[in-house]
């Protein structure tokens, strides 16, 4: 496979997991009344029950596919997607529908674990960053897109057709699979199910000081993330009144972040990790602690909220990339287990911090800007344990 080949597979990948949050949010009014969801904050169980299921399995895929091999374990993972998209389309009740989307999550997640993995056996470093990024660049444009899709899609047919559409895109990505990727895992590094070698992985993976600090990190800028998502559709209709703009500036706002993957990838190879990160790092938390006095101050706007929300997710593309490559580089030896305990934590933590942000939506934008400033601070906290107070610089013989 050629090199643009692999990054648009990569991305076609991870793409999977952001149809199966953002397309539905259009259709979160619609759902809540056919499946009888009586309170507005209720709704965000159809993207937190997602969320959970796709962390929480994470753990499992890593040391499967360190065991079988990347292509089987991915290949399962697609067909339980697949499977579960299916299921959610004809669900009747909210009780099926967060059963379905908690399954889909778990097929979703084999692509998370696996597309690190991947992109980590044939990788390393500044140049698993740059890959990382590309395939960040195509991913990205799905959250510009997938609300509108699912707003298109909800003008022609009902919201079911959503998941119609996820199947499809689901089953066209694994046949992409079978007739085109190579196992990438050297038949060396296959490691047996045992519980001696399992738990050393493990070990490694969790006493290794940069791998966990910015492990720890990325959990607490996804939670800020996830409150966004989980509150976005309520903010635009319920606090600005304006759901004619809602997939339009949610594009605008996703955009930001697809712009700054681009840009990681043409300078982190020059600048490093380090200084991309660190400095995305506390551009972010100017913005949103900036964000979070206007909010609390009564002056918010539709045009400031839509601005400031872009510049954060400016920041968080260049953070994440760097972040996760910053994490993975020194566990090579053990990939899969590394990718599956930080998909694991960053998801999990991420998903929880985000419904705690969520679950507190008052009809203000106070509690979505306060969760993202305070989640950026306790991230710089942890960078500058895990650095020893040093930003920006690495320490010998890191990039």
């Amino acid at each position: 496979m050629s090199f643009h080949s692999f990054v648009a597979l990569m991305a076609a990948l991870m793409a999977t997991n952001a149809l199966a949050i953002d397309s539905m949010l259009p259709a979160l009014p619609a759902m809540s009344e056919a499946l009888g969801i009586a309170e507005a904050n209720q709704r965000q169980w159809i993207i937190t029950a997602y969320l959970l299921g796709f962390g929480a399995t994470q753990i499992v895929y890593g040391t499967l596919s360190d065991r079988f091999g990347r292509r089987p374990v991915l290949l399962f993972g697609l067909v339980v997607y697949v499977a579960a998209s299916i299921a959610a389309a004809f669900a009747g009740s909210f009780e099926t529908m967060m059963l379905a989307r908690v399954v889909q999550g778990v097929g979703a997640a084999a692509t998370r674990v696996l597309v690190v993995s991947i992109v980590r056996d044939c990788y390393s470093g500044r140049d698993m960053a740059r890959v990382m990024s590309l395939a960040m660049i195509v991913f990205l444009a799905v959250p510009i897109l997938a609300p509108s899709i699912g707003q298109a899609i909800l003008l022609v047919a009902p919201w079911r057709w959503i998941f119609g559409v996820l199947t499809i895109f689901g089953a066209s990505v694994m046949l992409w699979v079978v007739l085109r990727l190579r196992e990438t895992q050297s038949p060396e590094d296959r490691k047996p199910i045992e519980v001696a070698s399992v738990v050393a992985a493990f070990r490694t993976t969790l006493t290794t000081r940069l791998a966990v600090g910015y492990m720890l990190a990325m959990a607490f800028v996804l939670g800020g993330l996830f409150g966004f998502i989980n509150s976005a559709q309520q903010v635009f209709v319920d606090v600005f009144h304006a759901p004619e703009w809602f997939t339009t500036i949610f594009a605008l706002i996703a955009l930001g972040m697809a712009a700054a993957s681009l840009l990681n990838s043409r300078i982190v190879g020059r600048l490093g990790m380090r200084r991309v990160s660190h400095g995305a790092l506390l551009a972010y938390i100017a913005l949103t602690g900036t964000h979070a006095l206007l909010a609390l101050s009564g002056h918010e706007s539709l045009w400031s909220f839509a601005a400031f929300q872009a510049g954060a997710m400016f920041c968080f593309g260049l953070i994440a990339p760097n972040f996760g490559a910053m994490a993975m580089d020194p566990l090579g030896h053990v990939a899969g287990t590394a990718s599956s305990v930080q998909g694991f934590v960053t998801t999990i933590g991420g998903a929880l911090l985000g419904f705690f942000i969520g679950q507190h939506f008052d009809g203000t934008v106070v509690p979505i800007t306060l969760g993202f400033a305070l989640c950026g601070l306790v991230a710089l906290t942890i960078v500058l344990v895990t650095e020893k107070g040093r930003l920006f610089r690495p320490t010998a013989g890191r990039s």
